[in-house]
């Protein structure tokens, strides 16, 4: 694997900070807890983690609001803590990226602080102002993320701010060359102390039309993501001046290092409006997330579909990027496959066989279900601000199972952890590490065998005849992808070779002569010969 294409060839795995291991009995996961676990992600094969936010911030959002862009939160730890973590993990081969949240800070951020201060103030312009609109409400159709306009009054100074997301979370002013000339220095302070990389929090967000046009309504042909809102965030967000900002930190990245890289949280749901966040495939991200996918059901038809129109459009040079669960969308075992642990082992075996660089949620390895919690109390906000269950994310943010011991191997037995576990007994790290037919086993093989086959690396992708319900694909000449999606068994024909991993470890070895039977839920990876 070279150097420079580390992040292509390999893993990476995201870890909620609070919740992955606690280093001092007090409930909360910190960077010391995560620096103590590193020997299993050593194992499992990951080549970087991406830390959801480690940033000072009130915790509204959970670190998506953030006070300092240039420390960490006491609850996790210092930046000393974060330096040790850095090096510890790049001993093992593994490089550390961090979350950024350029479109918004907390309202108890310095800039902000002083912006509410008055019109004349220094930081005023570091944020989205407006005067009301004709009617004395406010100045345009904008709506938050999170329920309710995206304008919050502000009486003292007689104007409107931009809040997208929560009133404490005013929307940046990205117009504003000081703006940009800070969030540089940013990266710059975090590359300084050996970071790999930035997961760039809701990076197609952040420049807003200049006009403050009014959206446009959803229409029946909008995807359904789209059509939980009354309008489509066409001004509001996805402005074609973000790629200017895109290519400056590119520019800033590949200064320090070429091996840097910058993964975009890019939640657009159709390809062609996410295509251009590549840039000519080397100029602005080096991966962009496709939630087109995320969103998918997962059904062979649409995945396929989706997949064929990756491969088609991605411009020269760039590089896909898959992922089935993260702290937003929730867990792939529970949104994707139903909590059927059969399906969640065919889904890590499309992720990790699929071109381009797979994405672990902390979990996923164990074939972890969400945690049910009541939305009506739930720590995390957005639920409870709009009154739909199914926007509760407390459930995907529940703490790593490490043993089914009292405290769960995250905390002391005596401590009460931030957010409750789910069934310890039925889905630990300690049990599946002892058990060869576990879906944690499952996953560190795959891991292993990517590290030992540049097919499944770097091979290019090849889509393979299949009956209703399944997807095939080849990778490169040497090795093919089956699965069954569908509720019935089926047979796929046009496959001669040996099963190098499946599923159903018991099938690992066995002779495909011409044809391949699978179960439902079932799926193998077979060396073609």
């Amino acid at each position: 694997m070279s150097s420079q294409g580390w992040w292509r060839e390999g893993v990476l795995y995201q870890i909620y900070p609070r919740s992955f291991a606690d280093s001092d009995g007090d409930g909360v996961g910190d960077l010391r807890g995560i620096a103590e676990r590193l020997d299993h992600l050593d194992r499992l094969g990951v080549d970087g983690i991406w830390l959801n936010p480690t940033m000072p911030s009130p915790n509204d959002d959970w670190g998506y609001d953030v006070a300092d862009y240039c420390d960490v939160h006491p609850d996790l730890g210092t930046l000393e803590d974060l330096d040790a973590l850095v090096a510890a993990a790049g001993e093992r081969g593994i490089r550390v990226l961090l979350d950024l949240v350029p479109n918004h800070t907390s309202s108890e951020h310095a800039w902000f602080v002083d912006a509410v201060s008055g019109r004349d103030a220094e930081f005023r312009d570091y944020y989205v102002w407006a005067d009301p609109g004709p009617d004395g409400g406010p100045p345009n159709n904008w709506e938050s993320n999170f329920g309710g306009s995206a304008w919050q009054w502000h009486e003292p100074t007689g104007q409107y701010y931009l809040n997208n997301f929560l009133p404490t979370q005013p929307d940046l002013n990205w117009w504003n060359e000081d703006v940009r000339e800070a969030f540089d220095d940013v990266l710059r302070f975090w590359f300084d102390r050996g970071v790999a990389g930035f997961r760039i929090d809701v990076c197609h967000a952040i420049v807003k039309d200049s006009e403050l046009r009014d959206d446009p309504a959803v229409t029946p042909e909008d995807h359904p993501e789209v059509r939980r809102r009354t309008v489509k965030q066409v001004f509001s967000m996805n402005r074609p001046e973000v790629h200017d900002v895109l290519r400056r930190w590119r520019a800033v990245a590949d200064g320090y290092d070429p091996r840097a890289i910058l993964v975009g949280e890019t939640y657009v749901l159709n390809l062609d409006t996410l295509m251009p966040y590549y840039g000519n495939g080397e100029d602005e991200l080096n991966l962009a997330f496709n939630f087109l996918f995320v969103h998918a059901d997962f059904d062979a038809d649409e995945m396929r579909t989706i997949v064929a129109g990756v491969e088609e459009k991605l411009p020269r040079g760039a590089w896909p990027v898959y992922t089935g669960s993260n702290h937003d969308a929730g867990r792939l075992t529970t949104r994707w496959c139903g909590d059927d642990p059969r399906r969640a082992r065919a889904a890590l075996l499309m992720l990790l066989t699929l071109r381009g660089t797979p994405v672990l949620y902390y979990g996923d390895e164990l074939g972890l279900p969400e945690v049910p919690t009541d939305w009506r109390t739930a720590l995390d906000p957005v639920a409870r601000r709009t009154g739909d269950p199914s926007r509760n994310r407390d459930p995907c943010r529940t703490p790593m199972p490490w043993s089914a011991e009292p405290g769960g191997g995250f905390t002391t037995a005596e401590a009460t952890p931030w957010l409750p576990f789910g069934d310890l007994a039925a889905h630990n790290v300690a049990d599946q590490a002892a058990d060869p037919a576990s879906t944690l086993l499952l996953t560190r093989d795959l891991i292993a065998l990517r590290r030992r086959e540049p097919a499944l690396r770097t091979g290019a992708y090849a889509e393979l005849d299949a009956p209703a319900g399944a997807w095939a694909w080849r990778r490169g000449d040497e090795l093919a992808t089956a699965l069954n999606l569908s509720d019935a068994a089926v047979e796929l024909g046009g496959i001669t070779g040996t099963v190098e991993i499946g599923t159903d470890r018991g099938r690992d070895g066995e002779a495909v002569p011409g044809s391949l039977a699978l179960g439902p839920g079932e799926g193998a990876l077979v060396r073609l010969g």
